[in-house]
This record gives C-alpha cells, sequence and structure tokens, in this order.
C-alpha cells in the first residue's frame, strides 16, 4: 500500500457538510448502520443501490454523518462539465466513461485509489436501477472485479427516499419535484450494513466475479428491505417517468 494515505481535501469535506444541509432542507434523513473503525480511512469500498440523480448527495450526507469520506465514481459527463468538473476532479472523484473503450481506465484509477488507502464510494448496478419494484437491478461485475482483485472489504449502502425528491429523468421535471420536496420532506433513510464475505471466492475467474456481484447487490437488497418495511412489491411514490425492465431484475432478492 502506498506509504503516504490519501486523505481527503478540504474542499470535499466542506460539501459534505453542505450536502447535509441540503438533504435536511429538502427531507428528514435518518442513517443507521455504520462503518468499522478500522475500515473508515479505507481501503474500503462502499457498494450502493442507485434510484435517483439526489443519491450522490444524499451518500454524501450519509457518509459526512459517519465520519467518511469516499472518493465517487461518477459517470464522465460530471468531469467533462465547467467548474463542477474541476471540483470533482480536485475532490479526487472517479470518472467512469461508460459505453467507451476507456472504460477500463476508472477501474484502474480505483484499484490505485484503494492502493493509497482511499474509501471509494460505487454503484453495482451501474446506473439509476429500472429493474421492478425499485428493488436493486442485476449488478454488472466491475466492483466485484475491483474488490476481489484489491482485496478491499465491501460494506454494502441501501438507500431509500430520494426517488421522491428528484425524478429518474431529472432535470425535466426537476422543479417540480423539488418543491414537492420543500412540502412534504419526505423520510430518506440510508443503511451502512455488514461487510460482504467474498473471501472464499475465486479470485481470477468470471465466474467468482459473478458470484461476488450477486453476493454484493444480496447484501444490498438485505439492507435495504428493513428501509421500506409498507412497500414490500412497488413504492408509494410512482414516477410516471421512470422506466421499468423486467429483464434486469437481480435473480433472487430477500424481503
Amino acid at each position: 500500500m502506498n506509504s503516504t494515505p490519501w486523505r481527503a481535501p478540504l474542499l470535499w469535506r466542506g460539501a459534505q457538510t453542505l450536502a447535509r444541509a441540503a438533504v435536511g432542507l429538502l427531507g428528514r434523513l435518518e442513517v443507521t448502520g455504520d462503518v468499522p473503525d478500522a475500515l473508515r480511512r479505507g481501503p474500503l469500498i462502499l457498494a450502493a443501490n442507485h434510484i435517483s440523480p439526489f443519491d450522490p448527495l444524499v451518500l454524501a450526507a450519509a457518509c459526512r454523518a459517519r465520519r467518511v469520506a469516499p472518493r465517487i465514481m461518477a459517470t464522465g459527463g460530471l468531469f467533462r462539465a465547467p467548474v463542477v468538473g474541476a471540483l470533482m476532479r480536485h475532490a479526487g472523484h472517479i470518472r467512469v466513461d461508460r459505453g467507451t473503450a476507456a472504460v477500463h481506465r476508472s477501474l484502474e484509477a480505483a484499484a490505485d485509489a484503494l492502493a493509497a488507502g482511499s474509501v471509494v464510494l460505487v454503484y453495482p448496478e451501474g446506473r439509476i436501477g429500472i429493474a421492478p419494484g425499485m428493488w436493486p437491478e442485476r449488478g454488472r461485475t466491475g466492483t466485484a472485479r475491483l474488490a476481489l482483485a484489491s482485496g478491499a472489504t465491501v460494506v454494502p449502502v441501501a438507500q431509500w427516499g430520494s426517488h421522491e425528491v428528484l425524478p429518474y429523468r431529472a432535470p425535466r421535471g426537476m422543479l417540480r419535484g423539488l418543491a414537492r420536496a420543500l412540502a412534504r420532506r419526505p423520510v430518506i433513510r440510508v443503511h451502512f450494513g455488514d461487510p460482504v464475505p467474498l473471501h472464499d471466492l475465486p479470485r481470477n475467474s468470471p465466474g467468482g466475479a459473478r458470484q461476488a456481484t450477486d453476493a454484493i447487490i444480496d447484501a444490498i437488497t438485505d439492507a435495504l428491505a428493513p428501509l421500506r418495511p409498507d412497500e414490500p412489491d412497488q413504492p408509494r411514490h410512482v414516477d410516471p417517468g421512470r422506466p421499468v425492465d423486467p429483464g434486469r431484475a437481480h435473480r433472487r432478492h430477500r424481503v
């Protein structure tokens, strides 16, 4: 491991504090579970479900509540945006150019970040999920391959409620969603689960990566179920702009 562990810039820690204020304005944040003290400064992978464009603010706020400053694997579009891109790079976040030949570079950058002692936040689904019922969809193997190659611990992070703030197709409908959230202040729940046991899985085979991916998605699903006890099949808040693809359903989940 790098002899000089990476430490989150003051800019990013300040942004997390602002995220807590923003989430508190638009909803009522409830954070449960924790990150083991020995892992709080990495190397650690936080694997979260992805349900809304509002998720990054929610997770930044929740991580701040647990004294964790993760480096987020985020879409390349954010890094190309004026000002925002420069801030993302300065904060140490990791660019993911999905659908391009350069996408493998994001895993290399994430591996380097873990080697430097960072906490890396990833979305194993690879996008905002569109599986039925808003349960985690079938995961992509990048997170598992990263975990198996680095040996870093994976902690599942489940969230629920951010879909009531920003719609799937934001910025379309964003102002309406924000106004509704300001008026209703929905409960937004985040739970940090127990580490996912991956040590017995083969590290250098496609089968091992698939098994690890399923284990990670199972763990996120298990952590999510208690956050939505009255919504086991379908969410109460229905976003008419969100597509549903039964073909993306995870092969099993526990509720």
